[in-house]
């Protein structure tokens, strides 16, 4: 699926882990690298970030908030990380790519152009540090 490193913060990694996350987006916690929340960069799409995103193929974008699953409302934009496209941006950076299958067989080619975090200013639009 994808090879990108995904950086995740202690508390959203026990937080989630102990949610019983899919076997898929468990797979992916597993093989993250878990840091001190403190040092998560502002490029890194977290629990709470509202990330905007676009398909390479198509050039649509979307900004979506990445929440627990109680807190998820997909008309207000915001989107469990249990859902696919949560699972496939959490833990990414700012010009990382994923393919994202979507319902029906096909994938697509995700990218992240934007995060913004729950107690930060929008991060700028730039090459990831990472």
């Amino acid at each position: 699926m994808q090879q990108t490193n995904l950086i995740i913060g202690e508390t959203d990694f026990v937080r989630l882990m102990a949610s019983q996350p899919p076997p898929d987006l468990r797979a992916e916690l597993e093989r993250a690298i878990v840091v001190q929340d403190e040092s998560i960069q502002n490029d890194t799409v977290t629990m709470g970030s509202r990330v905007r995103y676009a398909e390479l193929e198509t050039g649509n974008s979307r900004e979506v908030e990445i929440v627990f699953p109680e807190e998820a409302d997909p008309a207000q934009g915001r989107i469990s990380v249990f859902a696919p496209v949560g699972a496939a941006l959490i833990g990414l950076c700012i010009g990382h790519e994923i393919d994202w299958d979507f319902p029906g067989g096909n994938t697509r080619r995700l990218v992240v152009v934007g995060v913004t975090q729950p107690t930060a200013g929008p991060a700028e639009d730039k090459s990831p540090q990472h």
